[in-house]
């Protein structure tokens, strides 16, 4: 029995939707070889991460083993997928590897952070392969709404893995390649062990439909609207914005891109040569000439993003432009869950100018992801040993099981921190590594349980209140305390201003602290606290944080 295991353990992306990281290793236990798949981000919310910039994966446990790790395979280019990429290769160091439109992309985000653009490597298609320790990785095309989305064929010394990354099967994608049926069942001739697997739309029970299926029903859309036509779709979906922009050539109007993400995307696109024949666009100084019903502005905000070209379209303008009655905004995309509120209230702004908003169902946006009979054919184009989903929360993992158990395949379900051991004929848990979250916080990460962000969100649910208080050299108060308060209502039960009710109640206490209060800080801390909390909570039913400045004064 061979002394080495084959492992493998998601650091993120397994039990969530997001910020995908998957770590595979090969050795002697504890001295095992590492290759890193994907490096991503998710993004923030105001209830659960306040004024955060991104989430990112807690890369801890690989980070103390960066001398072990051989490079990072990075599948394609959306951010829960290579948006940590930049951040992180500070800590990690190791060789990226990447198709030449991921590459691109990985490329800007190193540059804008200071790290050598040459780390990222690019590489070719299967049958090329990539050799990284005991790994020999190759990236296989496959179809998605970002172009050259890859899977992976992991060979090690105990079988061959595939992971799937993000992928859908359309034949006709209209921007990349499309999938290969033949080639994907090809991989699985001399058989495979392990199939790690997208389980993003297990749920959807139809056949997923080809990018393709969405240009007549826009097409169609956009020359029976009248006034300016406006739409936003994900900035990566190259292929989308295409269809949208012919569809506004084909009805006579001029079209211009908005939004900075748009732009990179289709300049990657072009310079990679994944792009071709993409109709010509205007500026948008061009743009404030032209008639309204001659204009299509294709914006970025498809989520709700409060920066973006269609938040702010919503809130009165963008590059000069407005939206005005009789206008029209579609929506080509499905609201990412979590995301809905800030779309709906674009939505309702859009109603409220009187522009006829219409939402991307099935006729005007199709899922970049394999549905559950997408899931099936490919289990049997590859027939693996066995089946690891990934890429969904745990619900989604959980149903995946089920489906391959009811095709004969055994199925593992494992969660972030979740080792497993793929070594002999019965995959195991070998251990459990903690994971979680960091925040990137303005241009600073910090840990999720760091208390930065809990104490953000007690500010923002509490309020939060400043004592001063001054004593001399005797330990006596000069003057009494004074308080200045944030968040807070100004006045409370008893009609009287806040501050002053607040003033009054620290005035009485230090009167009656006595001497062993006054000479500790941390008791007169204590006490000060605690009086402001209960007089606001008498007062205004809150709470707040409190902060307290002890100032003492020396001969």
């Amino acid at each position: 029995m061979s002394s080495e295991r084959l492992i493998y353990l998601p650091l993120g992306g397994a039990g969530e939707i997001g910020m995908n990281a998957y770590v595979y290793g090969y050795g002697k236990p504890g001295k095992e070889r590492l290759i890193l798949v994907d490096l991503g981000v998710t993004f923030p919310d105001m209830e659960g991460s306040p004024g955060v910039d991104l989430i990112l994966p807690d890369i801890t446990w690989l980070a103390e083993r960066r001398d072990r790790l051989e490079a990072i395979f990075v599948t394609h280019a959306h951010e829960d997928h290579v948006g940590a990429v930049a951040h992180y290769y500070g800590r990690l160091g190791a060789p990226i590897h990447a198709r030449a439109f991921t590459a691109n992309i990985a490329r800007r985000k190193m540059a804008e952070l200071g790290h050598p653009e040459k780390a990222v490597n690019i590489v070719s298609p299967w049958p090329e392969v990539t050799q990284a320790g005991p790994f020999s990785v190759g990236f296989v095309p496959t179809s998605h709404s970002i172009p050259e989305s890859s899977g992976l064929v992991i060979d090690t010394p105990a079988g061959r893995l595939v992971h799937t990354g993000d992928f859908k099967i359309d034949t006709d994608p209209v921007v990349g390649e499309p999938f290969d049926p033949d080639l994907w069942a090809s991989l699985a001739e001399g058989g495979i062990k392990a199939l790690i697997c997208d389980s993003t739309n297990v749920f959807s029970l139809h056949p997923g439909r080809s990018e393709s299926s969405v240009g007549v029903p826009i097409t169609e859309l956009v020359a029976r609207s009248k006034g300016m036509f406006v739409c936003t779709t994900f900035a990566s979906n190259v292929a989308r914005v295409k269809t949208l922009a012919e569809a506004g050539v084909r009805a006579g109007r001029s079209v211009c891109l908005m939004g900075r993400a748009m732009q990179r995307m289709i300049e990657a696109a072009t310079e990679t040569g994944v792009l071709r024949g993409f109709p010509r666009t205007i500026s948008p100084e061009e743009a404030g000439s032209i008639p309204r019903e001659n204009l299509m502005l294709i914006v970025t905000g498809s989520q709700g993003e409060r920066r973006a070209a269609s938040a702010q379209l919503a809130n009165g303008k963008y590059n000069g432009m407005t939206m005005k009655d009789g206008d029209t905004f579609l929506f080509s995309s499905k609201t990412i869950p979590g995301n809905e509120r800030g779309v709906i209230r674009i939505m309702n702004q859009f109603s409220e100018m009187g522009v006829d908003v219409i939402e991307g169902d099935d006729h005007y946006h199709v899922s970049g992801h394999a549905n559950q009979p997408d899931l099936v054919v490919m289990h049997k184009l590859l027939q693996p040993q066995i089946l690891i989903p990934m890429h969904g929360e745990h619900r989604h993992l959980r149903e995946h099981v089920k489906l391959a158990k009811a095709n004969r395949i055994a199925g593992v379900l494992a969660v972030n921190g979740m080792m497993v051991d793929l070594s002999g004929n019965k995959p195991k848990v070998a251990e459990y590594v903690e994971t979680g979250r960091t925040y990137l916080d303005g241009s600073v990460q910090v840990g999720a349980l760091d208390g930065v962000v809990r104490d953000r969100i007690r500010m923002a649910l509490n309020g939060h209140v400043m004592v001063n208080v001054i004593l001399d050299e005797e330990d006596d108060p000069l003057g009494d305390p004074w308080v200045e308060t944030m968040g807070l209502a100004e006045t409370g039960r008893s009609r009287a201003p806040l501050v002053d009710v607040l003033e009054e109640d620290l005035a009485q206490f230090m009167g009656r602290a006595g001497d062993k209060t006054l000479a500790d800080d941390d008791k007169l801390e204590e006490g000060l606290r605690r009086v402001v909390r209960q007089s606001a909570q008498t007062e205004i039913g809150k709470r707040p944080e409190v902060t307290v400045v002890i100032s003492r004064l020396t001969a």
